[in-house]
């Protein structure tokens, strides 16, 4: 590494001096003619020693073979994803980039079959076998170029993930692919001129050009990556902060890559320039891939609110993406595979606590076999409340209890499991956790006490969802029981947090335990002097006639006593439901307003007469 840094930092001769530009382009001139002699020779020697005309027959098919599959295989294969498009369904996304993938495949393919074909030919010499090996590399180039530029910046009407418009699409693609082809004859370049005796000089002259139009190009791209998306009704793209770094990392190096390669530094211009451009081409895919895999793990259209693991899975695939790619950025910038596989070695061999080391693959393996634990638990437990415990004749909130203790314990088989096969040994944790369970004791007693509670709450079920309580001065609807609290809706739709402490230890109110029979109290007050008999039989009449009020056993009109300024009744009526009761008693209030109103029945209001003592003293003080 302090070598190649070295080396980074060394300034050469100046690719601008004629002398140097001269000796470049004598050098190309020179690989041009070596090449074409060293074909003419091997021609003739292999004509007339007769193997030419052997091995022409398996050259010709191989020729074939690589031309049908670089322009008609490609052309069937475009087509073919063409098609693809327009197809609707879940796993167009993934389709789509298979066969796009396919676009790579078929044209490699015949890229090796042609010169696996002239290879055969075996009329090549040093310097053209050497540049005839480059060639699938620099094909590569092009194909993965031209495959990635599509894209990215796609063709026809739908603006791609980017959300570009045309115009952006078009100067995308044609920058991304004269990068592919300038990179690519600069491979074929530099194979061609490994084994001629170049100077530093010749060598700078020869690279310059080539740096500049790769930077030329590379800052034409940053300019399209930083260009704003299209605005359109039906996509939306968002014009994050990340195109917007590529785009100026992408200009920066296009200007100062091809300045510092004037001034003498080619190699630091090369080290530079090259890996920033397969490097943006890197994250170009991974963002791709990104995307396909959010298309793929979208709600459906129905609406259906989609949470928990299954919302996680884009995250969680997009970071192991990144994680694999830090090898390749690593090689990309000049890291050799064997650093790399020192730095995965001992990363493997993971940290020691104790007498107890523990691995990378160790949390792996844990994670794996957690998250299969995990999945099988959530699994039976949607399966139970769906399927088999709805068909049992426990209530709603027994089933509950039922599915949410099978979870606790399935998450617990499942991390007890996870340790075990992970081959942790929490043996030597024993010292320590006892030390610390002292202090943690005290610090979460009652977040233990709330724990405990709230298994008691799940076995026992004296409060269940759906019920109706009143814990102190709180009433509601107990609307869902975790282990450590319970949340209630009050009638004034505001949700209540209690602890499960406070249901087990304190007093609480259950209206609806058991079933939903409560009774109803309406209190009534009649003027002195009114029949008492009368009123008790409209009052029973009203009870009676209300469709929630049973008649086993029947409703109570009780005359309670001589209030100060009425006469006091009640009706007592046991109700079908009891979550009614506020309606029936206004319900009740309006009969008996209209009854007793009809029969001339008066319901007092507090009247106070004032008697004074002395009134002539406030006569004395209005005549003076």
């Amino acid at each position: 590494m302090q070598q190649q840094t070295a080396e980074l930092s060394v300034r050469g001769p100046s690719p601008l001096n004629p002398s140097n530009i001269a000796e470049a382009v004598t050098a190309l001139w020179q690989l041009v003619d070596v090449v074409g002699i060293e074909i003419v020779a091997g021609f003739n020697v292999r004509r007339e020693s007769g193997e030419l005309a052997r091995d022409l027959p398996r050259v010709v098919l191989l020729l074939v073979i690589g031309v049908a599959l670089l322009s008609v295989g490609r052309g069937i294969v475009t087509r073919w994803r063409m098609s693809l498009t327009t197809r609707q369904g879940r796993w167009r996304p993934l389709t789509l980039f298979v066969a796009s993938l396919i676009q790579i495949a078929v044209p490699m393919l015949g890229l090796l079959a042609m010169t696996e074909a002239l290879q055969a030919l075996d009329i090549f010499g040093l310097r053209g076998g050497d540049i005839l090996e480059a060639i699938p590399e620099a094909g590569f180039y092009v194909i993965f170029g031209w495959w990635l530029s599509r894209l990215v910046f796609p063709l026809g009407e739908h603006p791609g993930y980017l959300g570009y418009d045309a115009q952006t699409r078009a100067a995308g693609r044609r920058a991304s692919s004269a990068l592919a082809w300038v990179m690519a004859f600069g491979t074929l370049a530099q194979a061609g001129f490994r084994t001629l005796d170049m100077s530093q000089g010749a060598t700078a002259a020869f690279a310059w050009p080539v740096l500049v139009v790769l930077g030329l190009l590379f800052w034409r791209l940053g300019r399209v990556i930083r260009t704003k998306p299209e605005q359109r009704e039906d996509t939306v793209a968002s014009a994050g902060r990340m195109r917007n770094l590529l785009g100026r990392f992408a200009t920066i190096v296009a200007i100062v890559a091809p300045v510092i390669a004037g001034f003498g530094y080619i190699s630091a211009a090369i080290a530079i320039l090259g890996p920033s451009i397969v490097s943006v081409a890197l994250v170009s895919l991974l963002f791709l891939l990104q995307q396909i895999v959010s298309d793929l793990t979208q709600p459906p259209d129905n609406g259906e609110d989609v949470r928990g693991l299954h919302a996680l899975i884009p995250v969680m695939v997009s970071f192991v993406l990144y994680m694999l790619s830090l090898p390749v950025f690593a090689l990309i910038w000049g890291a050799r595979v064997d650093d790399l596989t020192e730095i995965w070695a001992r990363f493997r061999e993971g940290f020691a606590i104790g007498e107890t080391r523990i691995s990378p693959t160790d949390f792996l393996t844990f994670a794996i076999v957690f998250a299969v634990g995990y999945l099988l638990t959530r699994f039976i437990q949607g399966t139970l409340r769906r399927t088999v415990l709805p068909r049992t004749r426990l209530d709603l909130g027994g089933q509950n209890a039922i599915v949410a203790g099978f979870g606790y314990v399935g998450i617990m088989l499942a991390a007890l499991v996870a340790i075990s096969t992970a081959g942790i040994d929490l043996s030597n944790f024993a010292i320590v956790a006892g030390a610390l369970s002292v202090g943690i004791g005290f610090g979460l007693q009652n977040i233990v006490s709330n724990f405990v509670s709230g298994i008691i709450l799940l076995i026992e079920r004296p409060v269940s969802e759906g019920d109706w309580i009143e814990v102190g001065n709180q009433m509601g609807y107990v609307r869902s029981i975790s282990v450590r609290s319970t949340r209630i809706e009050t009638f004034d739709r505001t949700d209540v947090i209690i602890p499960n402490a406070d249901l087990v230890s304190g007093q609480v109110t259950n209206w609806t335990r058991g079933n939903l029979v409560g009774r109803v109290i309406v209190p009534v007050g009649v003027a002195y002097g009114t029949d008492t008999d009368k009123v008790s039989d409209i009052l029973r009449g009203i009870a009676e006639a209300h469709p929630q009020v049973i008649m086993t056993p029947p409703p109570a009109v009780l005359f309670i006593g001589f209030g100060a300024d009425s006469l006091d009744f009640e009706i007592r009526a046991i109700l079908r439901d009891v979550n009614y009761v506020v309606v029936v008693k206004s319900e009740m209030n309006h009969a008996i307003a209209k009854a007793f109103a009809e029969e001339g029945i008066e319901i007092p209001f507090a009247q106070r007469d004032i008697w004074l003592r002395n009134p002539e003293v406030l006569k004395e003080t209005k005549t003076t």
